[in-house]
């Protein structure tokens, strides 16, 4: 684990793209499908929208179920709503079939083709457990197998701030194999599992716990397979997290909440403004991105890297961020 005084010592800002979402708001996670094209982004309203360009525009790609009603739906920011709209967080294509598989926190584990459409639900629990909080989603593209997380069985995502507060541990890890359709638990008793990435060599997955800062690393591989380590002490609590093309990770982090009681043992300094964090194989950071001149990063849930710039998404922004990095 790398000191914690290198840990907010370098920063880099650069230029500045919003993107606007007037139709909704909280792109939580971005997507970019098989042929380039994006980001695809999942709203407050239940919609996974595709980004079309300045002249086009976000246009409807896919939703959360087939039974939701647009009237009820369509531009809602009403939590108390998701459980009949949707709510979908983490998004990934598989780069060989195409397909966008979906983490909705109400409908589960879903999967929709490659022209969009209906999503079709894969998994709504495991064990005989219903899934409350499905969150992060990664998928390993040489397999097929997709981990995933589900950061409660006690709550549900409108009751985020009661899992940090309640010192929750019920979050869970899971995997799920698409020849099998079989859903697996490989870690329980998280405290708020949100993020979650596959290693580009398929050896780890790691899963960022938001309550208590870390991100901890799955072995999937090798003599530690099936064991867990932490792979970093973060100064701040994390959501997403992503690989670029480089098999490096950019990590989502905002301040902590719940006071000092919530706080890493030992106590390490804390960031007080939302920023990303680029991090290697091995958990030693590379570089903080707190946003350009002039203007900082704002209750960021994801960063993600592609053709030379960071794509931010923020559960409650109505628009995405884009840097030249």
């Amino acid at each position: 684990m790398p000191p914690t005084s290198i840990l907010l010592n370098c920063f880099r800002s650069s230029a500045e793209l919003s993107i606007p979402i007037e139709i909704a708001s909280g792109p939580e996670s971005l997507a970019f499908d098989c042929e380039g094209r994006g980001p695809y982004a999942g709203v407050s309203d239940g919609r996974v929208l595709r980004w079309e360009g300045a002249e086009h525009g976000w246009t409807q790609f896919a939703v959360s179920s087939r039974y939701r009603l647009s009237n009820l739906c369509d531009g809602s920011n009403n939590p108390r709503l998701e459980p009949y709209c949707g709510r979908p967080l983490g998004l990934e294509f598989n780069n060989i079939t195409c397909e966008l598989y979906i983490a909705d926190s109400t409908f589960g584990l879903l999967a929709v083709g490659q022209n969009g459409g209906f999503a079709t639900q894969l998994a709504a629990g495991v064990n005989g457990v219903p899934f409350l909080f499905v969150n992060g989603l990664d998928i390993d593209q040489n397999t097929g197998i997709i981990y995933f997380t589900d950061s409660s069985t006690k709550f549900h995502r409108s009751e985020y701030a009661a899992i940090i507060l309640s010192g929750d541990l019920t979050g869970r890890l899971l995997k799920y194999d698409l020849s099998t359709r079989i859903v697996t638990v490989l870690l329980g008793s998280l405290a708020f599992p949100n993020g979650v990435v596959v290693s580009h060599d398929g050896i780890f997955v790691l899963v960022t716990e938001t309550t208590t800062g870390r991100i901890l690393r799955y072995w999937l591989k090798g003599p530690k397979a099936t064991t867990k380590d932490i792979f970093i002490q973060l100064p701040g609590q994390p959501d997403n997290i992503k690989r670029n093309a480089r098999g490096e990770f950019w990590v989502a982090m905002n301040p902590f909440q719940g006071g000092p009681r919530f706080m890493p043992l030992p106590p390490i300094p804390s960031i007080s403004h939302s920023q990303a964090m680029k991090l290697d194989e091995n958990g030693m950071v590379m570089e903080v991105f707190v946003g350009n001149d002039g203007s900082r990063l704002e209750a960021i849930s994801e960063a993600q890297e592609k053709d030379g710039y960071l794509w931010i998404g923020s559960v409650v922004s109505s628009y995405v961020s884009v840097f030249r990095i």
